[in-house]
């Protein structure tokens, strides 16, 4: 099974900007078409990616890095291509959101740093950077970034210290950084996150 795109909205070349939301473990891309609706997503191209196998990397996220490769290198590529394509349609990279719950969370929070990206924003919700707690990662730049690191503090799937030990990273390199620890045990999406990514949004009118 191969990676494939769904694509709705506005067309990229009409749109005011375009929004990419990443899917998560057992999910597919048409679950983010229920997210999006959360948003003020009119005139925006929405970009919603499907992971092959409907996972993008087949250990938990905290696992050794190599443990999740290829799986994980495609990944990152197939985030490159969408960006790349709505920029191609004429999109500035400051009008171009990159979202994703969980699993796909994890995966835009990594590829925002791994590509040091200059984004109109970046939201990990239920997420974490990917990898083992202490793996040593290469320099970033996302000074000026709005990015937004999220997750309940007895969540089962995201262990809370990897949230912190992300925050940390994330600081580092200069993001403009939102992080939250929620209470409780909830593997959700938050209405605080969906408020956060509306403002985001609504700052490119």
């Amino acid at each position: 099974m191969k990676m494939t795109t769904l694509r709705w909205g506005t067309l990229p070349k009409e749109a005011q900007g375009g929004l990419i939301l990443l899917h998560g473990r057992g999910a597919t891309a048409d679950d983010m078409v229920g997210l999006a609706q959360a948003l003020p997503a009119k005139n925006l191209a929405l970009v919603a990616p499907q992971a092959a196998g409907f996972s993008w990397y087949p250990q938990r996220f905290f696992a050794p890095l190599t443990e999740n490769e290829p799986w994980l290198s495609e990944a990152l590529e197939k985030v490159d291509q969408e960006v790349a394509a709505l920029r191609d349609a004429g999109i500035p990279s400051e009008r171009i959101g990159l979202m994703g719950f969980s699993q796909g969370g994890c995966l835009a929070l990594e590829w925002a740093h791994r590509r040091s990206c200059s984004l109109g924003f970046v939201a990990g919700l239920s997420s974490a950077l990917i990898g083992p707690p202490g793996v040593a990662r290469g320099t970033s730049d996302l000074r000026g970034v709005p990015v937004l690191l999220a997750c309940a503090e007895e969540d089962p799937h995201i262990p809370v210290a990897q949230v912190l030990e992300s925050t940390e990273v994330l600081k580092s390199a200069q993001a403009k950084l939102t992080s939250w620890v929620f209470p409780g045990g909830d593997h959700a999406v938050f209405a605080e996150e969906i408020a956060w990514v509306s403002e985001q949004i609504r700052g490119w009118r």
